[in-house]
């Protein structure tokens, strides 16, 4: 069996596992990148120097909040739309197909078209609002701003996942919470939120990890 699996497991060994020992290995050396292999161990003065670092947890901070609010927010916007897509509209399929087309973007395009959309002097939000803000500029908005790119960009996935969720759950379910007069916000509480908790969970989960590492957009964008 492991002679079979080998052909897949070397690429992983040598492009995932491999560079990740390194660089943890790197991390306990004095290395910088103008001398990489001329290093010296310092054991674990990289990461106390970390730890005293201001600056450290003001981007952890940010991140921090960055993270979680997409996340949720990403996560209430999805299964909004999940529950819309199910139903029996007379255009869902192209609403299904309209719904995944930011997921089909990569990253750096979608942060230059946001970018443009952000504008202070072109973009289409100041003209929408009759303003000349400049939402990327200024701190007390830039946040804000991105955390809306990142909903909007993480958003289709979340869907498609919590919209197989819903067509998972049996009818006769809802058949039945229909003969006990439950109305139709108990049958949501009492009957989709339950059938959808463990898919509710691995979708957040994997979320929240991927906007952790999400850094190709923001780094556009700001």
């Amino acid at each position: 069996m492991w002679l079979l699996m080998l052909p897949a497991l070397v690429p992983v060994l040598l492009f995932s596992v491999g560079p990740l020992l390194y660089g943890i290995g790197l991390a306990f050396t004095d290395a910088r990148n103008t001398r990489v292999h001329e290093t010296s161990f310092v054991g674990l003065e990289n990461f106390t120097d970390l730890l005293a670092d201001d600056d450290f947890w003001a981007s952890f901070r940010i991140g921090a909040i960055w993270a979680v609010s997409v996340t949720v927010l990403q996560f209430l916007a999805a299964l909004g739309l999940a529950l819309l897509l199910n139903q029996n509209l007379r255009f869902r399929g192209v609403a299904r197909v309209l719904a995944v087309v930011p997921w089909a973007m990569p990253p750096v395009v979608i942060g230059l078209m946001w970018k443009l959309v952000y504008h202070p002097d072109a973009g289409i939000l100041n003209d929408l609002l009759g303003t000349d803000i400049n939402w990327l500029a200024d701190f007390s908005l830039a946040l804000p701003a991105i955390i809306v790119v990142g909903v909007w960009t993480g958003m289709p996935q979340t869907t498609i996942v919590l919209l197989a969720g819903l067509q998972n759950v049996p009818k006769e379910l809802y058949e039945a919470g229909e003969m006990d007069g439950a109305g139709r916000w108990r049958r949501f509480w009492n009957i989709t939120l339950p059938q959808l908790r463990p898919v509710i969970v691995a979708i957040t989960s994997l979320d929240f990890v991927w906007n952790i590492n999400q850094f190709g957009l923001v780094y556009v964008l700001t």
